[in-house]
């Protein structure tokens, strides 16, 4: 473990950021503190972390709602969720979006620094993976599907290839809207120029456009030297913005003006600089209902909304998913694994309600858990069959059965062995002892 691990705080209760930070620091880590998820974003952004313990109740949202964002933006970082109004469901949730670990206050410090060391062993082992990944294996070209829902998809995005308007794709969070976007500029006549894409949810106001736009020195308190923003690194290229239903209204207002003319400022500067982009939109909102509750402006909507494509939900392509299983467990692993037919029929009639990227996290879990093994049911976690999975809802009975049998595999895997057990469930020996006593 290196020396003075650095860790982010996000919890809004005083009592409890003074316990953490007196005892963390006396055990030797780097901890800061913030209060909102709105801080939280600014400080991952400008300093490097490796863990976070994040609450779920902050004033400014729920911290569940970050999880994918970090894992998409930073893969290989430490989440430790951390809540007072923890149970089964939620505990599902969080590892279902990406989160390490599920713990409830009050916090044994020493389960903890248990579980910090043990993560901050998880992420370089990730980093080696990740890079060992890139190294011996070339990047495979994205599975979109076979299905009619897709091919239709993919002809309206063919024809997106061939000219220059604004594209806006439309769908469910973990559709796969960015790789989409990839692939039109991929097959566009900018394909040899860069792809800048950018989370319009990630930050808002003045840190959304200084991203966006720049800034010179002093335009703002931490300014402290000129920064280069999108659209100038995009001149010439494709800039793809995901999630612009979450932009900040001032920010829409700018950027109107930007999309109409290709000219801006930096935030600070009277100089106006030009830009040739391609702009491809993203969004899992309805913008037509936004634009009438003035959340997003219509003018800003009717300039972007030129050539719409709906991206399907993992459910309507059901018959797409044996195909995508197989295309996301080559990308998470350099060997073959076997996938049982009890495996793949649960998948295919699970609801996804978190799409592709659902996916993804299921099975790159499942891996841990198998150790070299064929998958088997029960190294999957909180999936049923049952028709509540349909409507979007989830038994909490079948979700205990699940974890259980989880546990029990994993046991059996190692011969009655918890502490080894513990570590392929990604969780300490004293949370698993604390699961066992609640679910039996």
């Amino acid at each position: 473990m290196p020396a003075k691990p650095h860790i982010l705080l996000v919890d809004d209760e005083p009592a409890t950021q003074f316990g953490f930070c007196r005892y963390l620091t006396k055990a030797g880590y780097n901890i800061r503190a913030v209060s909102t998820l709105a801080e939280a974003r600014e400080a991952v952004f400008s300093n490097p972390f490796d863990a976070i313990l994040l609450d779920l109740k902050l004033p400014d949202g729920n911290g569940l709602d970050w999880v994918e964002e970090l894992r998409r933006s930073f893969p290989s970082i430490a989440v430790v969720i951390i809540t007072g109004h923890g149970d089964i469901p939620s505990a599902v949730e969080a590892v279902r979006r990406g989160a390490d670990e599920f713990l409830t206050k009050p916090v044994n410090m020493t389960d903890l620094e248990v579980f910090l060391q043990k993560g901050l062993q998880l992420q370089t082992l990730r980093k080696g993976h990740s890079i060992g990944r890139r190294l011996a294996k070339k990047e495979q070209p994205p599975f979109l599907g076979e299905s009619a829902v897709v091919k239709r998809m993919m002809d309206l995005a063919a024809n997106a290839t061939g000219n220059e308007s604004p594209v806006i794709l439309r769908g469910e969070t973990g559709t796969g809207k960015s790789i989409l976007a990839r692939w039109i500029h991929e097959h566009s006549a900018r394909s040899t120029t860069q792809f800048v894409d950018m989370n319009c949810s990630s930050l808002g106001g003045e840190l959304l456009a200084s991203e966006l736009f720049g800034h010179v020195r002093g335009a703002f308190t931490t300014a402290v030297e000129d920064k280069q923003g999108l659209l100038e690194v995009a001149d010439g290229g494709t800039l793809f913005l995901d999630e612009i239903g979450d932009m900040d209204v001032a920010v829409q207002a700018q950027f109107l003006k930007v999309i109409e003319e290709k000219r801006y400022r930096k935030v600070g500067e009277v100089k106006v600089c030009r830009s040739e982009f391609r702009l491809i939109c993203a969004t899992n909102h309805d913008l037509e209902e936004a634009g009438r509750q003035g959340k997003f402006r219509q003018d800003l909507y009717f300039r972007i909304n030129v050539f719409p494509i709906q991206v399907p939900a993992l459910r309507e392509m059901r018959e797409d998913i044996p195909g995508l299983v197989q295309h996301l467990l080559r990308s998470l692993v350099s060997h073959d694994v076997a996938v049982s037919p009890e495996v793949m029929q649960l998948l295919t009639t699970y609801s996804w309600p978190g799409n592709i990227r659902e996916l993804k996290n299921v099975l790159e879990r499942a891996i841990m858990l198998a150790g070299g093994k064929p998958l088997i049911p029960a190294h999957f976690f909180g999936l049923t069959r049952a028709g509540g999975a349909e409507n979007g809802t989830t038994n909490s009975l079948s979700i205990v059965g699940a974890e259980l049998r989880q546990i029990r595999a994993a046991l059996e895997r190692f011969d009655g062995n918890t502490s080894k057990a513990a570590e392929a469930l990604g969780i300490s020996r004293a949370t698993l002892y604390r699961r066992l006593k609640t679910m039996l």
